[in-house]
C-alpha cells in the first residue's frame, strides 16, 4: 500500500485534524499497555542490538544498522544484519546487502537461529523494537534532530509509535542531524531519564565531486523524510529546480521514471536520487541519472563501539 506521511503529522503544535484524529490514537496505547505483558521468548546464545525508532520512517536507523556492523566487524567481532522481510522493503535490503551482511527472514527469530548458526556473536537489527517476542541485549531509539517527534502525538494523530517517555525502557538514543541543533532534545531527553545514553550522527556526501554546482537539477526520492534529502543538497549548494516525491519504499514504474526524465530533457536539468532509490532500478534508468551518496558519521565513535560491545 502506498502510504505518503501526512504533512500534518511534523507541525510543532497539533493542528485541527490532529485533535479530530486524538481520540483514535487510544487503541495504539491499549495496544503498547498490553505489550508489557508480553514475556518476551528466552533463547540463542546470541548478543542481539535492536535498532529502531518509535518515530514513523526517516530517521536513520538502516544507516546506523550498517555503520554498527561496519565498525563492529572492523574491530574483529563477528557481526550480522538481521531484518524482518517485507516485499515492499526490497530497496532497504539491498541497500544493506551493498554494505554488510545481512539475514532477512519472515520472522526476525528465525534469522537469530541462521545467525546463531551461522557463527555469528553479535545480531544487529535493523527495526524492531516493538517486537516483543525477542529479548533484546541492548535496545537503541533513533531521531533526527529536523522531525524530532513531529506534533508529538500517537499515530494516526501524529508520527509517534509509542510515546516519548517510553525512551524510559531503552538504553540509548542516537540524534541525526547537525548536532548544534541538539541542546533542547537532549535536556528534553534527560529530564525523562538522566541516565540514558545518547550518541550524535550526521550524514555527509562522500561523492560530492561527481556534482557540477555550476548545473542545475531535479530530484526525486521515495524515501521517510524527502525534505530531509533536499535539505543536504542545498546545504551544499546543489542547484535544485524541481522535486518529485513518491511514498516510501516506492516501486517505480516505467511510467514514473519517463516522466522525470522527460521533464530532465525539456528543462535541461540533471537527475539526483537517493542512493537506495538508486540501486533498485533498472539499469537503463540508472544511466540516466546520478545518485548521493551519503556516509554516516558517529561523533565518539569508540564510545559506541564500546556501548555496543559492553554487554558479553
Amino acid at each position: 500500500m502506498k502510504f505518503y506521511k501526512p504533512k500534518f503529522w511534523d507541525k510543532k503544535k497539533p493542528n485541527l485534524l490532529a485533535l479530530i484524529l486524538l481520540p483514535l490514537t487510544i487503541l495504539l496505547l491499549a495496544n503498547n499497555l498490553l505489550r508489557n505483558f508480553f514475556k518476551a521468548k528466552k533463547s540463542i546464545d546470541i548478543i542481539k542490538i535492536c535498532i529502531g525508532n518509535i518515530y514513523v520512517g526517516g530517521t536513520g536507523k538502516t544507516p546506523l544498522a550498517i555503520k554498527s556492523e561496519n565498525i563492529m566487524n572492523a574491530a574483529k567481532l563477528n557481526s550480522v544484519i538481521i531484518k524482518k522481510f517485507y516485499k515492499n522493503q526490497l530497496d532497504e535490503q539491498l541497500l544493506i546487502k551493498k554494505y554488510s551482511k545481512l539475514i532477512c527472514k519472515k520472522k526476525r527469530l528465525d534469522a537469530v537461529k541462521e545467525a546463531k548458526v551461522k557463527n555469528f556473536k553479535y545480531a544487529i537489527f535493523d527495526d524492531g523494537l516493538q517486537d516483543y517476542s525477542i529479548d533484546y541485549d541492548i535496545k537503541i531509539v533513533c531521531f533526527n534532530n529536523i522531525q524530532w517527534i513531529g506534533n508529538g502525538f500517537l499515530i494516526p494523530a501524529g508520527p509517534l509509535r509509542e510515546k516519548l517517555d517510553s525512551i524510559k525502557k531503552y538504553d540509548a538514543i542516537v540524534i541525526n542531524g547537525d548536532p548544534r541543533l541538539n541542546g533542547d532534545l537532549v535536556n528534553e531527553i534527560n529530564k525523562i531519564k538522566k541516565d540514558l545514553q545518547i550518541f550524535e550522527t550526521k550524514y555527509e556526501i562522500s561523492n560530492l565531486e561527481e556534482f557540477d554546482k555550476k548545473l542545475n537539477y531535479v530530484i526525486f526520492s521515495g524515501i521517510g523524510n524527502p525534505k530531509n534529502f533536499l535539505k543536504i543538497l542545498k546545504e551544499n549548494n546543489l542547484n535544485i529546480s524541481k522535486e518529485f516525491i513518491f511514498p516510501d519504499h516506492h516501486n517505480y514504474t516505467d511510467n514514473d521514471l519517463g516522466d522525470i526524465i522527460n521533464y530532465s530533457k525539456t528543462n535541461n536539468l540533471k537527475i539526483i536520487t537517493t542512493e537506495k532509490d538508486y540501486f533498485k532500478l533498472n539499469e537503463k534508468f540508472q544511466n540516466e541519472m546520478l545518485y548521493l551518496k551519503l556516509k554516516l558519521k558517529i561523533f565518539n565513535e569508540k564510545k559506541f563501539l564500546e556501548f555496543l560491545t559492553h554487554k558479553k
